[in-house]
């Protein structure tokens, strides 16, 4: 019963995340706005569509929570994966989960306080500066592609006149800009 449960909530989770499953919400709900005047808008009419929501709503409920379950118990056992095959992690981090929320709050104190500590490194300092630098760069390649832009419209726009002086040689003329 449980294998057939899981394979329906994570099959019917996954369509009902997609966009067709949004647009035939769509449609059914334009459909019934529109089947209003049919049905003098009466508590019927009403009825249908608050019915209907409501128990796909209590339906969904129950699968979202189901795949959610799976997704975070599968998200747990690959990082408890990694804690454990990393040599300088904390194998007690691997069962997290099941501690108090006061244990809890005792290591978020602590990696703040680390954290705290790592702001005066001399290496996350050197990091800050080339990620400085990186951003700099940036702004200066962003800066020079849109004043070629402007003028590649420039010339793009500046009014072209031909003129042919011999069989050979052609000349292109482009007036000076005039700033107007």
């Amino acid at each position: 019963m449980k294998d057939i449960f899981r394979k329906a909530a994570s099959k019917t989770a996954y369509a009902m995340g997609t966009a067709s499953a949004f647009l035939i919400s769509v449609v059914i709900v334009i459909v019934w706005g529109l089947s209003g005047p049919v049905f003098n808008y009466s508590d019927t009419w009403q009825l249908y569509i608050n019915t209907g929501t409501t128990v796909a709503t209590f339906l969904m409920v129950f699968l979202i929570q189901n795949t959610q379950n799976r997704d975070a118990k599968a998200m747990h056992l690959k990082l408890d994966e990694l804690i454990r095959s990393t040599k300088s992690a904390r194998n007690s981090f691997m069962d997290l989960e099941n501690f108090t929320d006061e244990d809890l709050e005792i290591l978020d104190r602590e990696f703040q306080e680390m954290h705290e500590g790592l702001k005066d490194n001399s290496a996350i300092r050197r990091l800050r500066k080339k990620i400085q630098t990186e951003k700099e760069r940036r702004v200066t390649i962003r800066k020079a592609g849109k004043a070629a832009g402007q003028a590649i419209t420039t010339i793009l726009k500046a009014p072209v006149s031909v003129v042919r002086s011999s069989a050979d040689k052609t000349t292109v003329k482009i007036p000076k800009d005039t700033g107007k």
